[in-house]
């Protein structure tokens, strides 16, 4: 009978009780054996979780107290200069100190592969030297067994973790390490064997990127000398497509393959003409990173093509880990029954891979007949339901003119038009958005949805709210001002309640990264805007002062990358439709009398495809979003947009096309390290660099920001210079957020000084 494994399970708890626990650490209210206990507790509810729900084979080791990388950074040994302790082991504040930067500056953070999970990027020195200096791993592994569950530990291999890491200091090749770092893993898997562990998955999704040469000769060198391990070793891929790596993989030294068909359905021919049949073939058939409902019968024609050659060596799984779904849709109590017909979280999804592994092997079973054909009813009313096509917003596309999508004037002479109007100083200061959300923020909002606050009570607590992020920025000295956004629960969700073609859940959340959780909205049928969304507010907030008021937004990109999106409508279309309910927001705000309109982008990189030769196709679309969204407005109209947490070297030319006026990136975690591929493009617009790391508790000091705007100055035009933090405020406290800002200006005044001083010298 074909075996149901996972991947990996979400790992946040029914209630987000990981979070919880997480943030009262960090507060001083829980004690390491308290925040220990939960994770047990959490740890066994997964796992029996998922047995109960038919899956045989159990993930160990996808549990993590903040990210899997930084976990497995801990594991080798690969723990920076600046974060080791002076004495004695690695302990749980020298995790969190890497990931949150508590007394010295935390790691990179950027985005895992296309996905809005983050990861802590890996620093390694030319020097670097491994060394096994975790045992999280082995402890659950222990736990599992003793509860009696048949585990698969997941192990982050040993090519793909050195991928993902950076070199610091003097210049070296990445690969280099690979000597040093095997013989650690080896280590591991000995480990492994002698906890009586059979199998071992080992995540390797870098095979499904384009890779140098040197890196393929490297995974071959690498799994050669793994195999002496005595345990059997299931490499995992996904995301995509083996593609030109598909016979280096199907030959590696290896007990089974695990391959991707919800992203790429293609490559199973190849496989199974390549993959040796001794070996274990694992089929991704259940989408890991949706939430519609598996369409089964679908889902059976390549398990039966499979079984047909793999018989007892098929396993069925999600496509990846679950850890980017939400947890239980028996949980989401307010759905209607039709669209939670349509619907699967983790729990389900394991129950349709069990369904799937009984399907191969019992077609007729009476239990199989009846799920079969309730997929197939589910299909079919989703597909015919009046809630999913809108003729109004199809015509509208299809009605767009060349001009739509173009700003009458070029960024060279409209800018111009801009300094005149807004009459900024040299190297403006601003924020990204959000001020802090607090508990009287939230209380507010809580109480409203629940009707014991009227509407006319809200709005004036969000306006005494705003009122207050206006006079603290007011009295720190910022140039461009924002209104903090006090009553928006989610720069998503705010946007997603207020457009029809979208469904919201109560429980949906997933794991961003840390303590940080969202809760993706769903996007149901064609999306239009029927009202505005924000003119009230930040008309409100530019009647309280005379500096320029940004409008805040998100774009349609991160819209439709921060979503759950349809499935029987391509990306393209569906970010086409919100952009063009984008742009009817911007154009109302314009009409309000608000001069700066920014326009969020922070997913932009994320849905850049992983492969180089399908990258064109959705930076077009992407691009042309953008602009449908900004391209109405008049010259003298300033737009901003923000990116965050990520790499930008390859996508540089499309930041430059979306015609924005203002750039705003995060870029201190890496030291202006971003910097580089703009100054290189000689990109046209304006940049604001973050100065500050508002994912940290700490507040560093003007001379800490001075520096780093002195770095962005010696790259970045003068006169193109914004001073801005790297990203939103709202996790931050109100006592940390005026201090820091206030070191941000004052950066930004000295900075001022010294290049009025210096012009005055050259005079």
């Amino acid at each position: 009978m074909a075996l149901a494994h996972t991947l990996g399970f979400p790992r946040i708890g029914r209630n987000r009780e990981l979070k919880q626990a997480l943030e009262a650490y960090w507060q001083g209210r829980l004690d390491e054996a308290g925040l220990r206990a939960l994770g047990r507790s959490l740890r066994a509810a997964h796992w029996q979780t998922q047995r109960d729900a038919g899956i045989e084979l159990l993930p160990v080791g996808d549990f993590a107290w903040y990210d899997q990388v930084l976990a497995h950074s801990l594991l080798v040994g690969a723990i920076p200069r600046r974060f080791r302790p002076a004495d004695g082991p690695v302990t749980l504040d020298t995790l969190f100190a890497m990931a949150r930067g508590t007394g010295t500056r935390a790691l990179e953070m950027t985005k895992w592969f296309d996905t809005n999970y983050h990861y802590l990027v890996p620093e390694f020195s030319a020097d670097q030297q491994f060394r096994l200096s975790w045992e999280q791993l082995f402890e659950e592994v222990a736990e599992a067994r003793q509860l009696g569950y048949r585990v698969k530990p997941v192990l982050l291999g040993p090519l793909t973790y050195l991928w993902l890491g950076k070199a610091r200091g003097d210049a070296f090749d990445r690969l280099e390490l690979l000597e040093r770092l095997l013989p650690v893993y080896g280590e591991i898997l000995g480990r492994l064997a002698a906890l009586g562990v059979e199998w071992v998955q080992i995540d390797e999704p870098i095979l499904v990127l384009d890779l140098p040469q040197a890196w393929k000769s490297a995974f071959e060198q690498a799994y050669h000398l793994l195999q002496q391990a005595p345990l059997k070793k299931l490499l995992a891929t996904y995301f995509g497509a083996l593609d030109d790596n598909l016979g280096l993989a199907a030959n590696l030294p290896v007990d089974g393959l695990h391959i991707d068909l919800v992203r790429a359905p293609q490559q199973l021919a190849g496989v199974l003409d390549r993959l040796p049949p001794y070996k274990v073939l694992s089929l991704g058939v259940v989408n890991g990173r949706n939430v519609w409902r598996c369409d089964l019968e679908q889902a059976l024609q390549p398990l039966r093509m499979a079984a047909e050659r793999f018989a007892e060596r098929l396993w069925v799984a999600p496509s990846c880990s679950l850890l980017h779904s939400p947890l239980d849709l028996a949980q989401e109590d307010g759905l209607d029954a039709e669209l939670k017909g349509w619907l699967a979280f983790a729990v389900q999804k394991c129950r349709e891979v069990a369904l799937l592994a009984r399907a191969v092997e019992e077609p007729g079973a009476p239990e199989v007949r009846v799920a079969l054909a309730e997929s197939r009813s589910a299909q079919e009313t989703r597909r015919q339901s009046p809630r999913i096509h809108k003729p109004a917003v199809q015509a509208r596309l299809q009605g767009l003119a060349a001009s739509d999508w173009q700003r009458p004037t070029a960024f060279s002479e409209r800018i111009g038009q801009q300094h005149a109007q807004l009459e900024l100083p040299a190297f403006p200061t601003t924020t990204i958005g959000s001020f802090p959300q607090t508990a009287d923020i939230r209380q507010a909002r809580q109480a409203f949805r629940r009707g014991e606050l009227d509407e006319a009570g809200y709005r004036a607590a969000m306006q005494a709210q705003i009122r207050r992020a206006v006079e603290v920025q007011e009295r720190l000295g910022l140039d461009v001002l924002v209104h903090g956004e006090a009553e928006r629960n989610d720069m998503v969700e705010y946007f997603a309640e207020q457009l029809d073609g979208y469904a919201f859940t109560r429980f949906g959340w997933v794991q961003s990264y840390g303590s940080r959780c969202v809760k993706p909205a769903l996007i149901v049928g064609d999306i239009q805007r029927p009202r505005p969304m924000t003119v009230e507010w930040i008309r409100y907030a530019q009647g309280l002062t005379g500096k320029p008021m940004k409008g805040m937004l998100t774009g349609p990109v991160t819209m439709l990358m921060w979503s759950f999106p349809r499935e029987d409508l391509p990306r393209e279309q569906q970010a086409l439709q919100l952009a063009l309910a984008i742009r009817d927001e911007v154009q109302d705000l314009e009409a309000a009398g608000i001069r700066i309109v920014q326009i969020d982008e922070a997913a932009f990189r994320e849905g850049l495809p992983l492969r180089q030769a399908e990258r064109g196709h959705y930076l077009d679309w992407a691009v042309r979003a953008f602009r449908l969204c900004s391209a109405g407005v008049r010259d003298e109209t300033q737009i901003h947009t923000h990116m965050c947490y990520s790499e930008f070297n390859d996508l540089i030319e499309a930041i430059a096309a979306l015609d924005a006026d203002v750039l705003s990136i995060e870029a201190s975690r890496s030291q202006m390290e971003l910097l580089e591929a703009f100054e290189a493009f000689a990109y046209p617009g304006e940049i604001g660099p973050g100065i500050y790391d508002i994912h940290s508790p700490r507040v560093p000091d003007r001379e800490e920001m001075l520096a780093l705007l002195h770095q962005a100055a010696e790259r970045i035009p003068p006169e193109r210079l914004w001073v801005n933090p790297d990203c939103g405020l709202k996790t931050r406290g109100w006592a940390e957020t005026e201090a820091a800002l206030a070191n941000m200006v004052a950066a930004a005044q000295a900075l001022r000084a010294s290049r009025a001083q210096a012009d005055e010298g050259g005079a």
